[in-house]
């Protein structure tokens, strides 16, 4: 069988995540289409494009991981969404090696760090919520072996 097209991995991703919003109230879909878009940008692959519209699908149980394992995605694809997804009380640690050894996920993580650390993003959250993300961010893009972007810290 042939595996789902762009097209359809993204409207498989806007409709599993249909009603979902972001910490600043905007429709989801608006944070997966700009991650899939920053993995463009950075020369990512189809199968990483894909993984990026799906990145938060089973971490959100907007799909399950029975979905994502006979859907008819390339398994590298399906890899990078399982390494993508974060688990209940996992330390960043042991998630960010879990991306750095799956192929291609660390470029997916990188385009949704730059989303998520948007200086536009952060200034409608509350400061607790800015400053805790801020710091997380930080974190996450030394723990992964990236410059830190736009309003993340040192």
């Amino acid at each position: 069988m042939p595996y789902l097209t762009l097209t359809q991995v993204e409207a498989v991703a806007r409709a599993a995540h249909a009603g979902q919003t972001d910490k600043a109230g905007r429709p989801y879909a608006e944070h997966l289409a700009a991650v899939a878009e920053g993995v463009r940008a950075r020369g990512g692959s189809e199968e990483q494009i894909a993984a990026a519209w799906l990145h938060d699908a089973v971490e959100d149980d907007a799909l399950s991981a029975q979905w994502l394992a006979g859907a008819e995605l390339p398994q590298a694809t399906k890899d990078m969404v399982l390494a993508l997804t974060k688990r209940p009380g996992e330390e960043l640690a042991a998630y960010t090696r879990r991306i750095l050894a799956t192929p291609g996920a660390r470029l997916v993580k990188e385009a949704d760090l730059a989303h998520n650390a948007d200086p536009g993003r952060l200034a409608v959250l509350d400061e607790a919520t800015r400053v805790r993300l801020t710091l997380k961010y930080a974190e996450v893009h030394r723990l992964l072996g990236l410059e830190p972007g736009p309003g993340t810290a040192r």
